[in-house]
């Protein structure tokens, strides 16, 4: 019953978590990869040749530059390789790229992966984007009607649950352009099935919570003098609460696995899930629920 009593004052913290989120998206905008505005990656490993040396990563941002590349964004693969990130690229180009990291008496490279992307196919892969995310929260809006359509008031349950998952989303895309920041992170294709994942868990959370809420809701309609609304929303969330908990916390301990021993590629996916995972548990536990109360309030004031 203190969360839902004391609700005001979790919503006052996620309004101040939003508020800044929109204010770090705002301030340093959305550093979009090449999956979205275009350009080539190119992927390397240095082969071991007696006499030769593999270059390190700022001797590779050195050659690059010297090429006339600049703005490239190199991460290490592996012990003797690089992930190259860059403008787009003609065949030529590439060509005299993969003759500059061999020169100096640097070790020979292997291609590993060389793909280049348009920036008219970035934009509609960014459009495509979009649309995978609203057609997701539309249809959980058509499940969460259809599921609670025998409770009273079914439209609060909707109204609730995608308010939550806008907070799920909003607060973890902050903290990952803030991140970003000091890591180089992108915004990339792994960011939006981040995204569509921490949804589904969102929703999953938030369900799990509302089934309880309408199990005690119908019970205690048919007691005669039994728990108000507010009162058996409270003595749901209570109920649940230790499971929503535990299954977040067994899911982030893989997630912290995965960031510290996966490799680089699956670094930055980890860490937005770990975001969205925490912010999503908040908001089951401490708004989805809460917030149902309130606007039972409201129609109860009409």
């Amino acid at each position: 019953m203190f969360i839902v009593k004391k609700r005001i004052i979790f919503f006052i913290i996620s309004i101040i978590l939003i508020a800044g989120s929109f204010g770090v998206i705002a301030k340093y905008g959305l550093n979009y990869g090449i999956d979205f505005k275009g350009g080539s990656i190119l992927e390397v490993t240095y082969v071991d040749v007696e006499g030769s040396v593999t270059p390190t990563l700022e001797q590779v941002k050195t050659i690059l530059s010297d090429v006339g590349l600049s703005n490239v964004l190199v991460s290490p693969r592996g012990e003797k390789g690089y992930v190259m990130k860059m403008r787009e690229l003609s065949q030529e180009e590439k060509n005299g790229v993969i003759r500059a990291l061999t020169s100096s008496g640097a070790n020979p490279v292997m291609v590993e992966k060389f793909n280049s992307i348009g920036p008219i196919v970035g934009d509609e892969l960014r459009s495509k984007a979009y649309v995978a995310i609203a057609v997701v929260l539309f249809c959980i809006i058509l499940f969460i009607l259809f599921a609670f359509r025998k409770v009273r008031n079914p439209l609060n349950y909707g109204i609730a649950t995608i308010a939550a998952l806008a907070h799920d989303v909003i607060i973890p895309t902050g903290v990952y352009v803030l991140w970003s920041q000091y890591t180089g992170a992108e915004i990339d294709l792994l960011f939006v099935s981040a995204l569509l994942a921490i949804l589904g868990y969102s929703v999953h959370d938030t369900i799990v919570v509302f089934d309880r809420v309408r199990e005690n809701v119908l019970k205690n309609s048919n007691v005669k003098n039994g728990l108000s609304f507010e009162q058996s929303v409270g003595a749901s969330v209570t109920e649940t609460m230790a499971r929503s908990i535990n299954t977040s916390l067994t899911t982030a301990i893989m997630l912290v696995a995965l960031y510290f021993i996966g490799g680089a590629a699956t670094q930055n996916f980890a860490f937005i899930l770990l975001a969205g995972i925490v912010v999503g548990t908040y908001s089951s536990i401490f708004i989805a629920s809460p917030l149902l109360v309130t606007l039972e309030g409201f129609r109860k004031n009409k």
